[in-house]
């Protein structure tokens, strides 16, 4: 296959010719340089390599195009190279009409010309962008067979999706032949799928996250026993947390059930994230915290679930589902909150077959030229109408309040009615869903209009609030009534010694994020009273650790 291809448009001869020079000095052993001056002969070029079956990785356009406009030739090339991505080329005097870009035609980053030094001004940003493209276009990767309405697909799709595991879908009702041709089989039976087929040719068929993670090399057991820092939970407030522990030299190791990113890793584009003026998806955001993480020597094992958290003399144990136990100076606890369940009679067994907890860019693909609907009226849900309202023909919020703007912010709010697909059914409810083996339908109320309606679709998805997963936490710390952790000012405390239902035993006060249990510490959403924002939890995370650093340093003997 021919090297993936980094594309220029820029009507500045010596510009273009210094910024090929600096591209193909850097990048030239894996990819192509190719560029052309105007707009129009761009998009043959393009409609070439598309005939070709080329990759084009990045698009760097001129912000003004002389010879059409750059929304236009935006709309033509993404309808070439969805997945390539695009990088304005501006100048110093343009930093107002870059931002008003970035909102109009969501670019994924900027550069401002000359792009000198380029070790500087070109190269960090080109390798964050190579960088996230890698990481969702297959070139060479896993093959994956199934039906779109199956819940063991979804859950495969999910996970790969999760974990930034680049593959190719194949739809086995419409990919038949060439299924057939995949698996060297005369007829495909559908109760052996779906099947995972990796690049050495072995297949797994119906495997389990934990076989896939095996397969595809992700660390899925922990090399010790010990440890400074076991962190439980690899969302934000996690990864910072573990960035910062490792980086000042505590042994660090993260335990996460389901991918690294928790349920941020899901959020489709985080647009209000500091540093990040053309956003960044969940799973961006997660990839190169994990990044960080392995830079300062991080363990991170998933999946892998943690059963038990106990305390032997004044060191925690943490137990694992398969028997091991960690032991350690201190716990973080930082798993983070699950999807709140939708209370409607045969939800359950559509989960994965239409209906779905949060939404990934896996579902995206699925969505093209349908009708689909989101239940839910804060960020999440915002965040996840924006990104669908791009491939699907019309994006129905359905929301219970009586606006969007008590807990969604202004921007998403300006996005979404300022999108022509996306509409609003405020005080509306889901009541009933429909379908034996897929969704097929579901029946709202809507409180306006005080009637039931029953509507065709084959998506819904469910943004409805977050509930702790701490159940099995057991009597270890204080809980509230929602099963969110105590921390620090917020436990029963008198004067230092406590009074509450748990008795704190020593003579100092709890620190801002230790629990009840001294060495135990929570961060990120899981803890009662955090801000439920991605750089809250970052925040957070780096808290933790300078508490964990004075806890250590009290109990130093």
């Amino acid at each position: 296959m021919r090297k993936p291809v980094l594309f220029i448009v820029e009507d500045n001869q010596d510009l273009l010719k210094q910024i090929q020079r600096d591209l193909e000095r850097k990048y030239g052993e894996e990819y192509r340089v190719i560029t052309t001056s105007l707009g129009r002969d761009a998009l043959t070029n393009l409609q070439q390599l598309r005939n070709e079956d080329a990759l084009v990785a990045i698009i760097f356009v001129d912000q003004q195009l002389s010879d059409m406009p750059v929304g236009e030739f935006l709309k033509k090339a993404r309808a070439m190279f969805n997945d390539a991505k695009v990088a304005f080329l501006t100048t110093i005097g343009e930093g107002e009409a870059t931002v008003d870009a970035i909102k109009k035609f969501h670019i994924d980053d900027f550069l401002t010309k000359p792009c000198q030094p380029p070790e500087q001004n070109l190269y960090p940003v080109v390798n964050d962008l190579l960088a996230d493209w890698e990481a969702r276009v297959s070139v060479e990767g896993l093959r994956v067979i199934g039906s779109r309405f199956s819940s063991e697909a979804h859950q495969i799709r999910d996970f790969l999706v999760r974990n930034c595991i680049p593959f190719d879908w194949f739809e086995v009702d419409q990919d038949e032949g060439e299924v057939r041709r995949i698996l060297n089989v005369s007829e495909v039976q559908s109760s052996r799928l779906p099947v995972v087929v990796f690049p050495d040719g072995t297949k797994q068929t119906r495997p389990t996250n934990s076989q896939l993670a095996e397969k595809i090399g992700l660390k899925v057991r922990p090399e010790g026993q010990f440890y400074d820092l076991i962190i439980v939970g690899g969302g934000p407030s996690g990864l910072a947390a573990a960035v910062y522990g490792a980086s000042e030299g505590l042994r660090t190791i993260v335990v996460e059930r389901h991918a690294p990113g928790g349920q941020a890793g899901l959020s489709t584009m985080i647009e209000n994230y500091l540093g990040f003026p053309a956003g960044l998806s969940g799973a961006d955001l997660a990839r190169r915290a994990v990044a960080q993480a392995q830079k300062f020597e991080v363990e991170i094992v998933t999946p892998l679930v943690v059963s038990e958290v106990t305390v032997e003399g004044s060191s925690p144990v943490v137990t694992l589902s398969d028997g091991m136990q960690l032991r350690g100076h201190v716990v973080l606890l930082a798993t983070g909150v699950e999807w709140r369940r939708l209370d409607v009679p045969g939800i359950d067994r559509l989960v994965g077959a239409g209906i779905y907890y949060g939404g990934t860019l896996a579902e995206a693909f699925f969505c093209r030229s349908e009708d689909i609907y989101i239940v839910g009226g804060a960020n999440s849900a915002g965040q996840a109408a924006v990104y669908f309202s791009r491939y699907a023909s019309t994006v129905t919020m359905l929301v219970r309040g009586e606006s969007l703007d008590k807990e969604m912010s202004r921007y998403l709010i300006d996005q979404i009615y300022n999108t022509k697909n996306i509409r609003v059914r405020l005080r509306t409810t889901v009541v009933k869903v429909h379908g034996e083996d897929r969704l097929e339908a579901i029946t709202i109320l809507d409180a306006l209009k005080g009637n039931d309606e029953t509507l065709p679709t084959t998506a819904l998805f469910i943004f409805i609030g977050a509930l702790p997963h701490t159940d099995w936490l057991g009597d270890l710390v204080e809980r509230d009534d929602h099963g969110f952790i105590l921390t620090g000012p917020n436990l029963p405390q008198a004067e230092g010694n406590g009074s509450g239902p748990r008795k704190w035993k020593l003579d100092r006060n709890t620190f801002v994020l230790e629990s009840s249990q001294p060495g135990i510490f929570a961060a990120g959403d899981v803890r009662h009273g955090s801000v439920k924002r991605v750089a809250a939890a970052v925040g957070e995370g780096a808290t933790a650790v300078q508490n964990i650093h004075q806890y250590l340093a009290s109990t130093e003997r």
